[in-house]
């Protein structure tokens, strides 16, 4: 997966809020599993991945978005998303970097 920005967790925070809150961290653990095999394929091929897109984190959480809306910080859902969205990334990195 490429370099992980503050995008990348916003929209991937954004696109797992459409989810319940109780199947979240599997929907962000998917999204990271994907970007990071779109990456594989962007980097053998020299091209986006024809679902999964570029490798990025927010290529595959937008994926069939046009755009969305940011909920404020107030939002107490919203952060704890951002949370679940930041923890997942956290405990993947781990699992990936451990193999």
């Amino acid at each position: 997966m490429r370099t992980v920005t503050h995008g990348d967790v916003v929209a991937a925070a954004c696109a797992a809020m459409a989810t319940s809150e109780h199947d979240r961290r599997a929907f962000v653990l998917r999204l990271l599993e994907r970007a990071h095999v779109a990456d594989i394929y962007r980097k053998r091929t020299g091209c986006a991945h024809p679902l999964w897109g570029d490798g990025t984190l927010m290529a595959v959480a937008r994926q069939g978005q046009a755009a969305f809306s940011e909920p404020f910080l107030s939002d107490s859902e919203y952060l704890e998303t951002i949370a679940t969205v930041i923890d997942a990334l956290l405990f993947w990195r781990q699992r990936t970097h451990a193999a």
